[in-house]
């Protein structure tokens, strides 16, 4: 090999797996501040970015200079803090990967663009971590902030998988280059929809609005407020820990999640009956339906249980598993399309068709 290519490729497989561990600290960073909201320990400092203006959780005395009529509690101080410290290591690992990317920005084919848009979410990222704090859990900005997590983890896989698609012996072009398809892109706006609804479930406190399944309250069609509860203009001042909604809002909230479950599940089954006839894709279809089944028994099982620490948990774990498969199944399907002769102009038709 030419010593003049030998630090380059060395270089390549660093980024590799730092964009892998991306993924796997990402998801860590998610669960950590899901956790941190569940046992309500989202303002547990009630500044940013120190806790009572330290660095570490101070002793009662020192918090009560600070912040008067905001009294410390030990325990969720310190959640809300490693939530931090470990978010900010995942900033630190953003630039570190930005800072080894950089003598490889000109190569041809090598994803620049993409590893600045992930510098750029991820700052964005910190700030929405910031305003959650100063606007005290203003719903909007908590759904904003699990979006953008989510987000920063879905860039982190895709920015791996062109990553290992490069050689350096001249960068090939990614093959992965043709327009989404329609089904594909309306599954992916479904999916979206859906984490944005279960966000706005989680930060107007909704979780156990409808109670029973599958009916809601006793009643397929329960009484609910669907202005308030999508009023995405709420005021921007009161503590809204536990939420500020009554409860018929947080019933139409409750309601709109199960709907969307169920027009993503459509959307999925269409997916799949659309790629069925490939054999090469019948396990990540599989994959895709076991994974939202799996997802949708969590989300029963939390309303029968009453929302359960552990079941919560799981419940954003098995939305992140979702778009973990489902985005790698786009690849492969993408991968397929570019692989194969005459492929990509009858794709979206039979695509179509099929479903």
């Amino acid at each position: 090999m030419d010593g003049a290519m030998e630090k380059p490729i060395a270089r390549l497989r660093l980024l590799r797996g730092l964009s892998l561990m991306g993924v796997v600290f990402t998801i860590v960073v998610i669960l950590v501040g899901v956790w941190t909201r569940l046992v309500d320990a989202g303002l547990g400092c009630p500044d940013w970015p120190g806790c009572y203006g330290r660095l570490v959780v101070p002793d009662a005395d020192t918090a009560s200079l600070h912040s008067p009529d905001a009294p410390l509690e030990t325990f969720k101080a310190w959640v809300e803090m490693v939530h931090r410290y470990i978010a900010s290591a995942l900033g630190l690992l953003v630039l570190a990967l930005v800072a080894l990317a950089l003598p490889l920005r000109r190569r041809a084919g090598f994803p620049w663009r993409l590893t600045l848009a992930l510098l750029a979410v991820i700052i964005l990222q910190g700030a929405f971590g910031a305003f959650t704090v100063t606007l005290k859990l203003w719903p909007q900005v908590v759904t904003l902030h699990l979006l953008g997590g989510l987000t920063v983890m879905l860039l982190f896989l895709w920015l791996h998988l062109r990553l290992r698609q490069a050689t350096l012996e001249g960068v090939q072009q990614p093959r992965v280059k043709r327009r989404m398809s329609l089904l594909w892109a309306l599954v992916a706006a479904l999916l979206v929809g859906q984490l944005a609804l279960g966000g706005w479930t989680s930060s107007n406190y909704a979780g156990i609005s409808c109670q029973g399944f599958p009916t809601c309250n006793g009643e397929w069609w329960p009484e609910m407020d669907w202005s308030d509860g999508f009023h995405l203009t709420q005021t921007v001042g009161p503590n809204y820990l536990h939420g500020q909604l009554h409860a018929d809002a947080r019933t139409a909230i409750h309601f709109g999640h199960r709907l969307g479950a169920l027009a993503l599940g459509v959307g999925l089954v269409l997916l799949a009956v659309a790629h069925w006839s490939r054999r090469e894709m019948r396990p990540w279809m599989l994959g895709i339906l076991g994974s939202y089944a799996f997802q949708v028994a969590l989300g029963v099982a939390n309303v029968l249980l009453w929302l359960p620490l552990s079941l919560a948990l799981a419940h954003t774990a098995g939305a992140v598993l979702l778009i973990v498969v489902l985005t790698l199944a786009y690849w492969r399907a993408s991968l397929m399309r570019s692989d194969k002769p005459g492929y990509q102009q009858v794709d979206d038709k039979k695509e179509w068709a099929h479903a």
